[in-house]
């Protein structure tokens, strides 16, 4: 897969074009690679939800849809492999203890650190040839990018965006 869409030059707006390619072209690769090199016992949606709880406590299951912007349902199919491979279990509620919350176990810390430090060298070593300043304002512009995203997406869910990278 090359990274120049050959249907970019023919566009009105050939920036816009090929940025929406190159963000296919990078989620496609990001997905090789979390399958290819063992990254990746992670799916996006387990290392987000398992990093939400480890940033923020536990959480019931509508908490947790709306901090990441899909629907309870959608949390609640992605997390029963989750609670069944031990990385999250189910606490009571500490204000209404017939209700349950969703709480990362040591054991989903654990995994949880270990996917975050091998994506952390990945990014390493993929920028390594690029100069610092490069890399702080390739993260900050994605970050935007992300913030951008977030709100769009909240504007049209009637959800407020819930924060930004540092």
């Amino acid at each position: 897969m090359t990274t120049t869409s050959p249907q970019a030059t023919d566009r009105t707006d050939p920036v816009h074009s090929q940025l929406q390619y190159q963000l296919a072209v990078f989620a496609r690769r990001m997905e090789q690679v979390r399958t290819s090199d063992g990254l990746g016992a992670l799916d996006r949606a387990a290392y987000l939800l398992l990093d939400r709880l480890e940033r923020h406590g536990p959480a019931n299951v509508k908490a947790l849809a709306d901090a990441l912007g899909v629907d309870s349902s959608t949390v609640t199919r992605q997390v029963a492999p989750l609670v069944a491979a031990g990385l999250v279990g189910r606490v009571q509620d500490p204000a209404d203890r017939r209700a349950v919350r969703l709480a990362l176990t040591p054991l989903g810390a654990h995994r949880l650190c270990e996917v975050r430090d091998g994506r952390a060298e990945l990014t390493r070593r993929l920028v390594a040839g690029w100069q610092p300043e490069d890399q702080h304002a390739f993260c900050a512009l994605l970050a935007r990018f992300n913030l951008a995203m977030e709100t769009y997406t909240a504007d049209r869910h009637g959800h407020p965006p819930q924060g930004q990278c540092p």
